[in-house]
């Protein structure tokens, strides 16, 4: 590779990487080429990029952009390939279905907002976090808990409530 193709091909990974805050280093050291290719089709129709790269042109483009990524470097080694997504969570889950009891593929270090994971040891942890979406959810579901309460006592207690009053009226007749 001429020293033009490598500067061309930095500048793509670091353009990719900075469109997303999720990015994953896995290892497909293994995978046949039905297998590879399966994985590559699962990720593209869950919205995850999946690209091979080489380590040395990962890390310049890491250290082209703003975001801190040097505690990965140590991470980049042997083959690797590259995972970003929108959601934090996507890769890991979809590594973690796709290999079932098999070691492969395996994460070698993942950058999630800012935040840095690096070992396959992660994988549960890192398919258990939740998403922006789910953590508002969760949010708003905990809000609108304690008004639920209040509006179901409230109709509960109001039809007693007219009940007591009807009984009463009718007594006095």
């Amino acid at each position: 590779m001429r020293k033009e193709e490598k500067a061309q091909e930095i500048n793509e990974i670091a353009e990719i990487l900075s469109k997303y805050s999720t990015v994953y280093v896995a290892d497909l050291t293994g995978l046949t080429v039905e297998k590879t290719n399966n994985l590559r089709r699962t990720c593209f129709r869950k919205g995850v990029k999946v690209r091979m790269v080489k380590n040395t042109l990962l890390r310049k483009a890491m250290e082209q952009l703003d975001a801190d990524y040097s505690e990965m470097y140590e991470a980049l080694h042997g083959n690797s390939a590259i995972m970003m997504a929108e959601v934090g969570n996507l890769p890991a889950r979809i590594i973690k279905d796709f290999r079932g009891k098999a070691a492969i593929p395996a994460i070698k270090a993942a950058y999630i907002d800012q935040s840095v994971y690096l070992g396959d040891n992660q994988i549960d942890i890192l398919a258990s976090l939740k998403s922006r979406e789910e953590l508002i959810g969760d949010i708003i579901g905990l809000l609108q808990s304690p008004a639920r309460n209040v509006i179901s006592a409230l109709q509960s207690g109001g039809g007693k409530l007219a009940g007591i009053v009807k009984t009463l009226s009718e007594r006095e007749n």
